[in-house]
C-alpha cells in the first residue's frame, strides 16, 4: 500500500517503521528531517509538505500532538486535503478532539476521501512492537480497506463506529488511566503513612479483585444490564469500607478527594434505596447526574 506518514516523533516513528516492515512503501514528512533518517534508510522517500507526502498516496496517516496540529496539517496551507486524491482515505492516530476530527472529516467528504479517525493506545514500547490498541472511527468499508496497514501498527485493531468514535474511545481510556493513578496515589499514600511498605500494598492490589480485573469484568455484567440484584458486594458493605478508608487518611492528615467524593456518591445511593443491592449500583448517581444509563 502507497502510505503518506506524517509526524516521527516518539509514536510516529516507529509507527512509519513498522509500516515499512511489513512492506508498505512509504512517503514521510515532519518538522525535522532529522526524525525521518532511520525511516529514509530504511527505504522511505521525503515530502517537504504534508500535500507532498499525500500526493499519489493510498493513505495518510498523522500522528500529531493534538487538534491543533492535525487540523493545520490536514486543512492548512499546503495541507493533507491539497494532495489527497478522491477515494483515499485520510487516517489520524493521534488523540484528537472528536469535534475536531468530525470538522475534518466533513471538509474531507466534499472532496470524495474518507477520514478514520484512529487514536492508538500502549505508549512507545507498543509503537516499537506493534503491539497497540488502534481505535478506529469512521466509514466501515474505509476500516476494512485500511486494516492490512493498522494490523501493522497494532495487533488490537477495533472498529469503534461512526466519525468520531475513535477520538470518543480514546478520551475514556485515558480518562480513566489519569484518574486511576491519582486515585492509587491516594491510596498508596495513606497505606505508606500508616506503615505499610509500598511493596506490600502493591502486592495485595494486585492480588485482590482489582488486580484481577474483576471490575471490568464486571461492567458487561452487572452495569450494562442494570443486574444489580446479583449481589457480589453489598453496596452497605462498600460504603462501609470507604468510609474506613477516608476516616483512617483524616487520622493521618493524608489528603484524599477523590475517595471522599466517591464516598458521597455511596451515601447518595443508600439514601436511594440501594444498601441492599450491589455495590455496583452505586453508578446510578452518575448516570441521573449525566441523564444517560450505561445499558446494553
Amino acid at each position: 500500500m502507497r502510505i503518506g506518514f506524517i509526524g516521527l516523533g516518539n509514536m510516529g516513528g516507529p509507527m512509519a517503521l513498522n509500516l515499512i516492515k511489513a512492506g508498505h512503501s512509504l512517503i514521510v514528512h515532519d518538522l525535522r528531517r532529522t526524525a525521518a533518517e532511520p525511516h529514509l534508510a530504511a527505504g522511505a522517500r521525503w515530502a517537504q509538505t504534508p500535500g507532498a507526502a499525500a500526493t499519489d498516496s493510498e493513505v495518510v496517516f498523522t500522528s500529531l500532538p493534538g487538534p491543533k496540529e492535525v487540523e493545520e496539517v490536514a486543512l492548512g496551507e499546503g495541507g493533507i486535503i491539497s494532495g489527497l486524491a478522491r477515494g483515499a482515505v485520510f487516517a489520524d492516530l493521534s488523540t484528537n478532539s472528536p469535534t475536531t476530527i468530525r470538522r475534518i472529516h466533513a471538509a474531507f467528504a466534499s472532496r470524495g476521501i474518507e477520514v478514520l479517525d484512529a487514536p492508538v493506545s500502549g505508549g512507545i514500547l507498543g509503537a516499537r512492537n506493534a503491539t497497540l490498541a488502534v481505535m478506529v472511527g469512521g466509514d466501515r468499508g474505509a476500516f476494512d480497506r485500511m486494516k492490512p496497514a493498522l494490523d501493522a501498527i497494532g495487533d488490537k485493531v477495533s472498529y469503534i463506529g461512526a466519525s468520531g468514535a475513535g477520538a470518543v474511545a480514546k478520551l475514556v481510556h485515558n480518562m480513566i488511566a489519569l484518574c486511576s493513578t491519582q486515585l492509587l496515589a491516594e491510596a498508596f499514600t495513606m497505606g505508606v503513612k500508616a506503615g505499610v511498605s509500598p511493596e506490600a500494598l502493591l502486592k495485595v492490589v494486585q492480588d485482590g479483585a482489582y488486580g484481577q480485573g474483576m471490575l471490568l469484568k464486571g461492567m458487561p455484567r452487572m452495569v450494562f444490564r442494570g443486574n444489580f440484584d446479583r449481589v457480589t458486594f453489598a453496596l452497605k458493605l462498600a460504603r462501609k469500607d470507604l468510609g474506613l478508608a477516608t476516616e483512617m487518611g483524616r487520622e493521618l492528615n493524608v489528603p484524599m478527594p477523590i475517595a471522599s467524593l466517591v464516598e458521597q456518591d455511596l451515601l447518595a445511593a443508600i439514601a436511594n434505596g440501594l444498601a441492599e443491592k450491589d455495590s455496583t449500583a452505586a453508578v446510578t448517581i452518575q448516570e441521573s447526574r449525566a441523564n444517560v444509563k450505561i445499558r446494553v
